[in-house]
């Protein structure tokens, strides 16, 4: 772990860390599949190999274990879900980590004294297949836990240098629909709308597009005031809202 999560968890029950991360990758090398293994690295341009599995039976593994095997407390949790993380030599074992730190039955434990884990994730993860569920699932519950700490952060990502901090500050409410601050969703998208990165730029089109289920003319009224949105922003924004 890095020095400031070690301060910050203490000692870290790694028996059951070391344990259930053991099951996960024999779990993962039995259903190696190497042709789609292939493909999935070229397709998501991914330096690290894949094993073959699917998204959808990686978190299929990950609720297996934490049903067979729950953790005795948060400590243990977080240890797993890191070992897992930091170790990694395919890209599925951070998979399985993203979706033990997002089960829903362990919601109660994303407080924000775990944004510097989620940091770390989306920091070394730098790129949209992590990113996006650490935003809108893992950061997403984290706002509804504790609103006030949450929003002082994202406040921050929104106009930090890193651009996936970034654009978890964007996607953080992509599915809080009735419940979304739209000062907060704002006043996270207003300082990236110059910026020329696509991860950005699509980013910001999605959340608005994602708001614009819930309320149209709120979303309507924010293009319109906002003539230097790119034409990529503007019309995944505006997608759902033309149909109508």
């Amino acid at each position: 772990m890095c020095a400031k999560n070690d301060q910050q968890y203490g000692a870290m029950p790694l028996s059951y860390a070391e344990n259930l991360r053991n099951i996960v990758l024999a779990k993962l090398r039995a259903e190696t599949n190497p042709e789609r293994a292939r493909q999935q690295q070229l397709y998501m341009k991914s330096e690290m190999p894949y094993y073959g599995l699917s998204v959808p039976r990686c978190r299929r593994i990950a609720h297996e274990m934490l049903r067979d095997n729950p953790p005795q407390n948060s400590l243990a949790w977080v240890s797993l879900i890191l070992l897992l993380w930091r170790d990694a030599t395919h890209r599925e074992e951070r998979y399985v980590a993203i979706e033990l730190l997002l089960h829903k039955k362990f919601a109660h434990w994303l407080g924000t004294d775990l944004l510097p884990v989620l940091e770390e994730m989306v920091v070394t993860g730098a790129w949209w297949d992590y990113v996006d569920a650490l935003a809108a699932r893992g950061v997403g519950t984290m706002l509804a836990n504790d609103p006030i700490q949450t929003r002082r952060t994202l406040y921050k990502w929104a106009k930090d240098q890193n651009i996936w901090k970034r654009r978890v500050a964007i996607l953080a409410q992509l599915k809080s629909k009735t419940n979304t601050d739209v000062e907060l969703l704002s006043k996270c998208i207003k300082p990236s709308i110059g910026h020329s990165e696509f991860f950005l730029r699509k980013g910001i089109g999605w959340a608005l597009r994602e708001y614009s289920k819930t309320d149209p003319d709120w979303v309507k009224e924010f293009v319109e005031k906002h003539p230097d949105l790119s034409d990529l922003s503007r019309r995944e924004a505006l997608k759902h809202i033309a149909r109508a």
